[in-house]
């Protein structure tokens, strides 16, 4: 399952890039990531952590690896466990902030078994994705100094 959502931030690229480059920000701004955890440092300036995410009142635990780490400009993760799959973000100047993009790309078999259920998940991470991103957006805008911390 794939999805790919923007929005517009009202702080410059570096201020947003930061913000998203802390793992703790990712568990405010993300609707159902209950808890990210055990976060180590890699040598290409990303991160490997654990995760718990709530999906249909379970939690669902694994592993986020950044596998890339460009600062101001992008960053990619690979998500291992019963939830796999990609998610890349974006940063962009755009109109005096910042054009953030999250793309992501899903595969929960055990869930998507069945063209209705991969209906309704589709559906679900769409609306997730769209809440991340306004959540991220609203922390700058509610920030009275234009940045947002956590």
């Amino acid at each position: 399952m794939r999805a790919r959502e923007s929005t517009h931030v009202d702080a410059p690229v570096s201020d947003v890039f930061a913000f998203m480059d802390d793992p703790h920000n990712h568990a405010a701004v993300t609707p159902r990531l209950t808890d990210v955890r055990d976060i180590a440092r890699l040598d290409n300036g990303g991160k490997r952590l654990s995760y718990t995410y709530k999906m249909a009142g379970f939690g669902i635990d694994g592993e986020l690896v950044q596998t890339v780490h460009e600062p101001d400009e992008r960053m990619c993760f690979e998500l291992r466990g019963r939830l796999t799959g990609t998610i890349e973000l974006l940063f962009r100047p755009a109109d005096g902030g910042t054009k953030l993009v999250y793309a992501a790309e899903y595969d929960f078999p055990e869930l998507a078994s069945t063209t209705g259920v991969r209906s309704v998940v589709r559906r679900f991470n769409r609306r997730q994705l769209r809440a991340t991103l306004r959540n991220v957006a609203r922390r700058f805008a509610d920030a009275s100094d234009g940045s947002a911390t956590r």
